[in-house]
């Protein structure tokens, strides 16, 4: 069976990895609708997939029978209640991240997926279209640092403030900086320390710089600790990428093994070698660099053989629902301590 998909919810640049993702995994393109989508973010999906059709009603794409998945990367918090009507008519769901923004959406979808069999992925690009922590996940596996105990991960990025919609500062909309941005390095610290899940303890938001609205979210930092065993990690995220450097953000990720650690550079190695995906590993018998930037990324192909055969092994549907509530309880417990402070 060849996958066929629909793209409802053109508002985040995201979706162009998600729809060219699944188009080098085989799948086809139904269709894509202009009802639900960003003037801007809409002419990059027709500049880059011209020939791709589009239709005006997203309620065409969701009665569509010969569709059996639907992705989206919608306003945030439409993306869960668009999950639960596309699963209710029988098709799968691919959203972008964050895929729920309260905790009501998160009993209700994990409900849906309860109640219809169908699944409801969520592509945390950060480690799922990066290389160089593809690579990083597949040396943890082999033992090349012995037992992972920490992670070390910041994802600062580029506010870019005039080209961004009314939706993405008011946090009813986005979720806050730690259900959005986040999610992405909840995600790393659970599949790198083998952990099926943690415990938040210590999280915060706070709002730092003068070019945006007292209430947006630009600074968050969590600690998380496992469940399963002694690993624990540190996330700091923030909107201050500085104009001068080339690309959007100088995400680094940190981690600390009995026998060895790694240190990579995703985007950028800043005054060092040409390019993203660097991963420098420290092990036993010295140093190395090793470029990551060919080391093939599964995600979308796994995700296509997974609408096949009824799997969720690109993205298993436990762990979504994991790191989706550890950013919400990370939110959460940082509203709280600023209620008190």
């Amino acid at each position: 069976m060849t996958v066929r998909f629909g793209v409802v919810g053109i508002e985040h640049r995201h979706v162009y990895h998600l729809i060219q993702g699944l188009l080098d995994a085989g799948a086809i393109c139904a269709g894509y609708a202009t009802s639900r989508a960003d003037p801007l973010v809409l002419q990059g999906v027709q500049s880059r997939f011209p020939t791709l059709k589009a239709v005006d009603s997203a309620e065409a794409l969701l009665d569509d029978d010969s569709i059996q998945l639907i992705v989206t990367a919608d306003v945030p918090s439409l993306r869960a209640p668009l999950a639960v009507q596309a699963m209710r008519r029988g098709k799968d769901v691919l959203t972008d991240k964050p895929g729920v923004t309260s905790f009501e959406q998160l009993a209700a979808v994990q409900a849906a997926v309860r109640e219809t069999g169908r699944l409801f992925a969520i592509c945390f690009s950060e480690r799922h279209i990066v290389p160089s922590v593809a690579m990083a996940h597949k040396l943890v596996q082999q033992g090349a640092l012995g037992q992972v105990f920490h992670t070390l991960s910041m994802g600062p990025h580029r506010l870019n403030a005039a080209t961004r919609p009314a939706w993405f500062f008011d946090t009813t909309t986005y979720g806050g900086i730690l259900v959005d941005i986040a999610s992405h390095q909840i995600d790393q610290f659970l599949v790198l320390t083998g952990s099926t899940d943690a415990t938040v303890a210590h999280a915060v938001h706070s709002h730092i710089g003068q070019a945006t609205p007292a209430s947006f979210q630009d600074f968050g930092e969590i600690a998380l600790a496992s469940r399963d065993n002694a690993a624990r990690g540190y996330i700091r995220v923030d909107w201050f990428t500085p104009d001068g450097l080339p690309t959007w953000g100088d995400g680094r990720l940190f981690i600390g093994g009995t026998e060895g650690s790694i240190e990579i550079r995703k985007y950028v190695d800043i005054e060092g070698r040409a390019g993203g995906e660097h991963l420098f590993l420290c092990d036993r018998t010295g140093t190395r660099h090793i470029d990551c930037s060919r080391e093939p990324i599964t995600f979308f192909r796994d995700l296509v053989a997974d609408v096949q055969n009824r799997t969720d092994k690109a993205v298993p549907q436990d762990h979504v629902f994991a790191v989706s509530r550890l950013a919400l309880e990370a939110d959460a417990l940082a509203t709280q301590k600023g209620a008190a402070a």
